[in-house]
């Protein structure tokens, strides 16, 4: 069955389109990655699909219910967990996550059990009883992940979950993620972070302002890259020069990354031995160059021309009024 279906979503905010013609589609029962970097429109897309934006045009439904004809039957079968942790800093974390399940029309016997079952899930137990002022920033995401969870939802939306946390926190979100998965919920994870996509996402939709440009597993992803990469590194008073020699012999579009040129090598070890034989001719001396797998870095690359992370604020800002 359907978790989610958008079909040609669009949203502007002035003179900004922050959704041009999305449309998405996924089933039960898998995380769904929605890949790009800031201002591409993935916050937007979680607002529409959550009901807290109406799209400009389009439809949406989220397990057969439209978001816009049906916002509060919507609102009972999600939970959502924004870009920044929406806890009450003077209330305990049982008190933060019993508040949100009385909002979910919970009476408060059913609100104080499903708080506990929960933050044990969550792993917050120990400190449930503790003022929120004292948690870490890890635990505060964790906090707004159990009450994000507290109504049962079917879906689950988590936009950007492991932004502005330290590594040891994410790895455990990570976890976090992947038990609920296990558990049977559906999840709508928003990302910049390709490294997190990878991991977790059964699929992927790699979206750019405000355009979902390809859609696949990671694998079939990397997949249209060519399989495998060829990757040079040369000083940089050569890079022109090696760009035009390996251009000579890349089945693909030449790409850079950071400091090095990247090619796609559909033919492997073949494609590596003519890249070096394309220098030698050129008089160029790498000072790295190898065969790997393409990362998920190189997909977004190929198809929008930059990275993931790189920053874009074209999107319009969180209002403060649209957090959970």
């Amino acid at each position: 069955m359907t978790a989610v279906e958008a079909h040609n979503i669009v949203k502007t905010f002035g003179d900004v389109v922050a959704l041009d013609g999305v449309t998405v589609s996924f089933e039960k029962g898998i995380v769904y990655g929605l890949l790009g970097p800031n201002g591409a429109g993935k916050t937007t897309l979680i607002r529409v699909l959550t009901t807290l934006l109406r799209p400009d045009s389009g439809s949406a439904s989220v397990v057969g219910i439209d978001v816009v004809a049906d916002p509060v039957g919507v609102r009972h079968r999600i939970g959502l967990a924004g870009q920044f942790a929406a806890v009450d800093d003077f209330l305990t974390g049982r008190e933060n996550v019993e508040m949100v399940g009385r909002l979910y029309n919970l009476s408060k016997k059913d609100a104080a059990r499903r708080a506990e079952d929960v933050l044990e899930r969550i792993r917050l137990i120990d400190a449930a009883d503790r003022p929120v002022r004292t948690y870490s920033g890890g635990m505060r995401r964790r906090l707004d992940l159990a009450a994000s969870m507290v109504g049962n939802p079917e879906v689950l939306f988590l936009d950007e979950p492991t932004t502005g946390v330290d590594p040891r926190s994410r790895l455990d979100l990570w976890d976090l993620i992947e038990e609920l998965v296990d558990a049977g919920t559906t999840l709508l994870l928003t990302t910049q972070y390709l490294d997190e996509a990878d991991r977790l996402a059964d699929r992927i939709g790699v979206i750019d302002r405000g355009h979902l440009i390809d859609e696949g597993t990671s694998d079939e992803l990397k997949d249209r890259l060519g399989g495998n990469v060829v990757e040079v590194h040369v000083m940089g008073d050569d890079r022109a020069t090696a760009a035009g020699a390996l251009t000579t012999v890349a089945d693909g579009e030449l790409m850079t990354e950071g400091q090095a040129l990247v090619i796609p090598a559909v033919n492997g070890a073949r494609t590596l031995t003519a890249a070096v034989r394309a220098l030698d001719d050129a008089g160029i001396e790498p000072q790295d160059i190898g065969l790997r797998r393409p990362t998920l870095d190189d997909v977004f690359l190929s198809l929008t021309g930059h990275r993931a992370e790189e920053e874009d604020h074209s999107e319009a800002p969180e209002h403060p009024s649209q957090r959970v």
